[in-house]
């Protein structure tokens, strides 16, 4: 173990089962328990699954609990209606559930969300709850609904389609949102890389978890969105590098304890880029690699 600096500790949910990576469970378990093992385990977070996958996970895992370190999971769910039946099929399996990501329904307003969820979390009151905030006029409703609970934000920040992708200027005022409602969040789908970029294959206009880290930064010390949107639309690696270097100590908890993680179909690529920039020691390059 190297230990991480503080800015990228668990920054990176393993979640290789997911498009555009979508590798198979079986070589997604393989592949995280090796970086459990590998000098950069500190980079890691939970392991990121569908609900309706835990019966085939069950099948890849010992059933003795006590034999090795209990995978760290994350279950996505589509809606809080669907959080007993995770609660319970990941209550058999020899896993630390970590994390709840539930999506809203459509129609469902923000104080029905809240209650639905102080029902169907009361049985896991030490699992973190995720919820992908809507990317419509319920956003602002919703996230001052979870102002004050046990809740934390999900912001999507790309996908399999460019729509899926917001702009800079959609994500800064998302960013903006939480953390004037001191609501700390998580993001999912598109930081394929460090920096801002064009995808040379999609054209999609992808965000980088840096600018991320960067505009979560700026926000909490109180920036004006249209700072926030700039940073997210630097494309310069220098100056991203630059930037994120002078995050440290107190300025880094304040970040990484709004921004908690994003989810990525590889965890080699963040780190990769990472050495490449500097920010991470080049002895990690050797620990580098990922079974296919």
């Amino acid at each position: 173990m190297t230990g991480l600096p503080t800015i990228f500790r668990c920054l990176c949910d393993d979640a290789a089962v997911f498009p555009p990576g979508l590798l198979s469970l079986p070589a997604a378990v393989a592949a995280h328990r090796a970086h459990q093992r590998a000098g950069h385990a500190d980079l890691v977070g939970s392991f990121v699954l569908a609900a309706n996958t835990l019966r085939e996970l069950g099948e890849l895992l010992p059933t003795d609990a006590s034999s090795g370190h209990r995978l760290q999971l994350a279950i996505t769910v589509p809606g809080p209606g669907h959080i007993g039946p995770a609660l319970a099929a990941a209550g058999n399996l020899p896993v630390s559930l970590r994390a709840l990501e539930v999506t809203v329904p459509e129609g469902m307003t923000a104080p029905e969300l809240v209650s639905a969820l102080d029902t169907s979390c009361k049985d896991a009151p030490g699992t973190e709850v995720f919820v992908e905030i809507p990317r419509d006029d319920r956003r602002v409703a919703v996230l001052a609904a979870l102002s004050g609970t046990r809740y934390h934000a999900k912001l999507r920040t790309g996908g399999v389609k460019a729509e899926l992708y917001p702009d800079e200027t959609e994500l800064a005022a998302a960013v903006a949102a939480a953390v004037t409602e001191h609501v700390p969040f998580k993001a999912t789908a598109g930081l394929h890389h460090a920096v801002r970029n064009t995808d040379p294959r999609t054209g999609f206009e992808q965000h980088g978890f840096l600018n991320l880290l960067l505009a979560t930064d700026a926000a909490v010390r109180g920036a004006h969105h249209t700072e926030l949107a700039a940073l997210l639309a630097q494309r310069d690696p220098a100056v991203i590098t630059v930037q994120i270097a002078e995050l440290d100590g107190e300025r880094a908890v304040a970040a990484r304890s709004t921004f908690l993680s994003f989810g990525t179909c590889s965890v080699t690529e963040p780190l990769t880029e990472l050495i490449d920039l500097g920010l991470l020691p080049t002895s990690l390059s050797s620990s580098i690699g990922e079974p296919a």
